[in-house]
C-alpha cells in the first residue's frame, strides 16, 4: 500500500527512472523485441506483446491508484473486459452483468453467450429480487457497473460482493465514469476494477485503451498470461500517452465534477427537460448509495428531453460547445443519443428493458468554461423554443 496520495501516484509513477541519461520524463520503448543477456538467460521484456517498459508503468501507477496486487493494460476498454471474461469462464460458467451496461459490453457477453462460449444473466442489479434470483444459479463472474452507462444508476458494490462471496462468485467492478479518484472498488470488496482508459484516465479523447486491475498475484498472473496469449495487451506508445494523461487526473476530476454541478442547476430549470439522471441529486434512487461509497459524485449526466423527437435533434444540431460523438471523459463536452450510438446494438427490446429512451440524452462534462457551455445551450434551447411557437 503506498504512503503517497492519488495525486501524488498519478504525477510521480515513472519520474527519473530513466537510468541511461537520467530523463526526468521516462522515454518511449518503441522496441518490438529485446535482446536476451546470454543464450538460456531470460530478460525482463523480450517481446512487446508479452511486457513493455511503457506498459509496465501505466500498469503499477494504475494498481497503486486502485489500491489493487497488479493490472494487465489492454489495447482497448471492451478488450479487458473480453480478456476477464476469456480467462475466467467456461462453456457452463455463469456471468451475471448489468441490464443496463455500455452497449458494447452487452453485444460482446451476448454474443459469445450466444456462441456457447459462457452463459450470461442480464439483471437490474438494482431489484434485489431479481438478483438473489440470478445469484441462485451460482454464478462464476458478475460484473458491476456503477455509475452505469447512460442512466448512471448506483448499485451498493459492498452488499453485491458480499452476496456474491456467499455463492464463490467474483466481482469485477467498471469503474470508467468515477475513476479512482472518486471510487476504489477492491477496497469496497471487488476482487478487480475495470476502465475504458480511453475515457477519463488518459482524458484527452486521442488514445484507445483499457485495463483489468487485480486484488490478488493468482490473477494477476492468470490475466497476464492470458493478455499475451489472445494479443491482448496495450501498445507502447498508448500506454505511454495514458501514463503522461493520468498526471493530471486529479485536478481534472474535480473541474469536471465542478463544472457537471454548474450545469445540472441551470438544467433542472430547463423546461424541455425531464428526469435528469446523475447520483448528486437527492431524488436519484442511488443517492444514499453514493455518498456512502463514492468521494465524489462525477461528470456525467443524462435527461430526458421533454419536446418531440424531431425537437430533440434540433436541439442537438443547434449545440456549438457539445459535439455529438461517442465516448466521454476527454477534456471537450460531449453529447450523445445513447438508442441510436453508445448502445443501438442492444435492439429495441433491450434498450427498453435497461430504461434507455429515445428522449434519452447523455452528455460528458467537458473543461470548457461553464459560462460558455450554458450560453450554449440556452442558444440551443432558445432556437427549439421559438421554432415551436412559430409552428403554433
Amino acid at each position: 500500500m503506498s504512503v503517497h496520495k492519488p495525486a501524488t501516484i498519478a504525477v510521480r509513477t515513472g519520474i527519473e527512472s530513466d537510468t541511461q541519461f537520467h530523463a526526468v520524463v521516462p522515454p518511449i520503448y518503441l522496441s518490438t523485441n529485446y535482446g536476451f543477456p546470454a543464450f538460456g538467460e531470460v530478460p525482463k521484456y523480450d517481446y512487446t506483446r508479452s511486457g513493455n517498459p511503457n506498459r509496465g508503468l501505466l500498469e503499477n501507477a494504475l494498481s497503486e491508484l486502485e489500491s489493487g496486487h497488479g493490472a494487465v493494460v489492454t489495447n482497448c476498454g471492451t478488450s479487458a473486459i473480453n480478456l476477464w471474461a476469456t480467462a475466467f469462464l467456461g462453456p457452463t460458467d455463469i456471468i451475471i452483468a448489468p441490464h443496463d451496461c455500455y452497449g458494447g459490453t452487452y453485444r460482446l457477453f451476448n454474443t459469445r453467450a450466444q456462441k456457447g462460449d459462457f452463459k450470461v444473466f442480464f439483471v437490474d442489479q438494482s431489484n434485489p429480487d431479481a438478483l438473489a434470483e440470478a445469484l441462485s444459479h451460482k454464478p462464476k463472474l458478475i460484473l458491476i457497473e456503477t455509475p452505469s452507462n447512460p442512466l448512471v444508476r448506483v448499485v451498493d458494490i459492498e452488499q453485491i460482493c458480499r452476496q456474491a462471496k456467499e455463492v464463490g462468485a467474483l466481482v469485477a467492478v467498471d469503474n470508467t465514469f468515477l475513476t479512482p479518484v472518486f471510487q476504489k472498488p477492491l477496497e469496497l470488496g471487488a476482487d478487480f476494477v475495470i476502465h475504458s482508459t480511453t475515457k477519463y484516465i488518459n482524458g484527452h479523447s486521442d488514445v484507445i485503451g483499457g485495463v483489468i486491475i487485480t486484488k490478488i498475484e493468482q490473477h494477476t498472473e492468470e490475466l497476464s498470461w492470458w493478455g499475451n496469449c489472445i494479443g491482448a495487451t496495450g501498445t507502447p506508445f498508448d500506454s505511454y500517452m495514458t501514463l503522461r494523461g493520468i498526471r493530471t487526473l486529479g485536478a481534472r476530476m474535480k473541474i469536471h465534477e465542478e463544472s457537471a454541478g454548474t450545469l445540472l442547476n441551470y438544467l433542472i430549470e430547463q423546461p424541455l427537460v425531464g428526469t435528469i439522471y446523475h447520483p448528486s441529486l437527492p431524488e436519484h434512487p442511488g443517492h444514499e448509495i453514493a455518498k456512502k461509497q463514492q468521494s465524489g459524485f462525477g461528470a456525467m449526466l443524462s435527461f430526458e428531453f421533454t419536446g418531440s423527437f424531431e425537437q430533440l435533434k434540433q436541439f442537438v444540431s443547434a449545440l456549438k460547445l457539445f459535439s455529438l460523438a461517442e465516448s466521454l471523459g476527454g477534456v471537450e463536452s460531449l453529447i450523445c443519443h445513447p438508442a441510436s450510438m453508445t448502445h443501438r446494438a442492444m435492439g429495441e427490446v433491450a434498450l427498453e428493458e435497461a430504461g434507455v429512451s429515445q428522449q434519452l440524452l447523455r452528455i460528458s462534462v467537458g473543461l470548457e468554461d461553464t459560462d460558455d457551455l450554458i450560453a450554449d445551450l440556452n442558444q440551443a434551447f432558445a432556437q427549439v423554443i421559438h421554432s415551436n411557437q412559430e409552428q403554433c
